[in-house]
């Protein structure tokens, strides 16, 4: 292993997240540019919008399983080549069927990130770190998201300024490329595949020289790599029953409670309550450096405070945001003060989507899946995500149009409040355990079932 710090490995190995937060957010201010000059209807801006989203599921289903063949790093480099060649074709697209497709192709490169990314994080930190150097992953996501929106006004006095909105993507692709060739393999993956002395550089790299943890930890990933890679059978078998329920039970609320509706709509929703486009950017970056802050406290405290509570409290703040937003948008007679109370409300919905479920889930669904099928389980759960995110973000405008905001914002505060249900009846908490005590917690469960069906 090339001599590198921690640091650099946990940035470059996050940094995808960036690209998957520039690439999602800087269509929300782009669309009102790429509307005009296209001419486009409700539905085809959905799906300028969703486009990304499709090529998601596609990325998510196809590389994730293959990080399980070909190992994490090379695949995170084909997604920096994807994320550079999409930004390209996006940026030069000269009609709306061409902008779809180079859509469609970054979006594979951000689905093969989100479904990468937090397994590569997860198996590279030692336990008690675990979920900070997975959240950083959604750090990522929410300082990209920041930089598009001031990409988005920057460029928003130009006629071909979404152009450029879309394009830049392309350095952070190329920047994540040159990280990647340096960036060491999991050693989850080096020891299942016959590579245990690298496997011991890379964990007394990340583990700070400590023998004594290096040797236990090796000595768990090689008991746990001595069962064969599993298939499809093992992910919906009754052991991995748990895990599975966990990934798409929180792929689904994390989408469903309208959160990446916010993210990409907010300059549209923020113009519908009467801002002109400008000052909607301008509260759009305003929003965005909340959203990085809240983000990185989140962060800081991800290992300090169990993820249940993390994930109830967040949905408990996000469905109350949502019904006062609701509420100022369907009573306000279009009223300066109501506008206000939304936008506020809407900030605050978002800071606690970003301190919570923005992070949480993608940290879980990279710590639940047994090692023999964790690039398998990972990559279900983001083509969940993603195709959940597809679904709702599709369906808003037409939605938008037919409900109003009012009313649409209260369906999805209702989710938000039933999400806590579930992740009091299904979720079993991942805090401070290592992933191979995890995956025997899972074990013995499916044993114990077994024991008593036999009797």
């Amino acid at each position: 292993m090339r001599k590198v710090s921690t640091g650099f490995v946990y940035f470059f190995g996050a940094l995808g997240g960036l690209l998957f937060g520039y690439d999602t957010g800087v269509i929300s201010g782009a669309i009102l540019f790429i509307q005009r000059q296209m001419h486009l209807g409700s539905w085809q801006q959905g799906w300028v919008v969703s486009a990304v989203l499709l090529g998601a599921i596609l990325g998510a289903a196809i590389i994730g399983p293959s990080s399980d063949r070909y190992g994490r790093r090379k695949l995170l480099l084909v997604s920096a080549i994807i994320f550079f060649v999409g930004a390209i074709g996006s940026a030069f697209s000269p009609e709306f069927w061409t902008l779809i497709i180079s859509r469609v192709v970054l979006g594979m490169a951000v689905g093969a990130a989100s479904a990468l990314i937090p397994t590569y994080l997860a198996e590279l930190s030692p336990a008690s770190k675990r979920g900070t150097v997975s959240s950083l992953f959604q750090l990522m996501v929410m300082t990209g998201i920041f930089l598009a929106y001031v990409t988005n006004y920057t460029f928003s006095g130009m006629y071909t300024g979404w152009r450029w909105m879309v394009g830049l993507a392309a350095v952070p692709a190329a920047l994540l490329f040159l990280g990647g060739l340096i960036l060491p393999e999991s050693p989850r993956y080096l020891v299942k595949t016959g590579h245990s002395d690298a496997a011991r550089e890379v964990l007394d790299t990340m583990n700070k020289h400590d023998t004594a943890a290096v040797d236990e930890e090796l000595a768990q990933i090689h008991e746990q790599a001595k069962i064969k890679s599993g298939g499809w059978s093992e992910l919906f078998g009754k052991m991995v029953r748990p895990s599975l329920v966990i990934g798409i039970g929180l792929a689904i609320f994390q989408q469903v409670m309208g959160c990446n509706t916010v993210l990409y709509y907010a300059p549209t929703i923020f113009t519908d309550v009467g801002f002109g486009v400008s000052a909607a950017l301008i509260a759009h970056i305003g929003i965005g450096i909340f959203n990085v802050i809240v983000t990185a406290i989140a962060v800081a405290i991800m290992d300090k405070i169990d993820r249940r509570k993390m994930l109830n409290i967040g949905a408990l703040g996000m469905g109350i945001s949502l019904f006062i937003m609701s509420i100022a948008m369907k009573f306000s007679g279009g009223s300066f003060t109501a506008a206000v109370v939304c936008v506020i409300a809407l900030t605050v919905y978002i800071a606690f989507f970003s301190a919570t479920w923005g992070p949480v889930m993608w940290v879980m669904i990279g710590e639940v899946f047994p090692l023999n099928i964790r690039g398998l389980g990972n990559s279900f759960a983001s083509v969940i995500n993603w195709s959940a995110n597809m679904v709702v973000s599709l369906t808003f405008p037409s939605l938008l149009d037919f409900f109003g905001t009012g009313s649409l914002f209260i369906g999805y505060g209702v989710l938000c409040f039933a999400s806590i249900w579930f992740v009091q009846k299904k979720v079993f908490e991942t805090r401070n355990r290592s992933l191979e005590e995890i995956e025997g917690t899972l074990r013995e469960k499916a044993a114990e079932h077994e024991a008593a069906a036999a009797h």
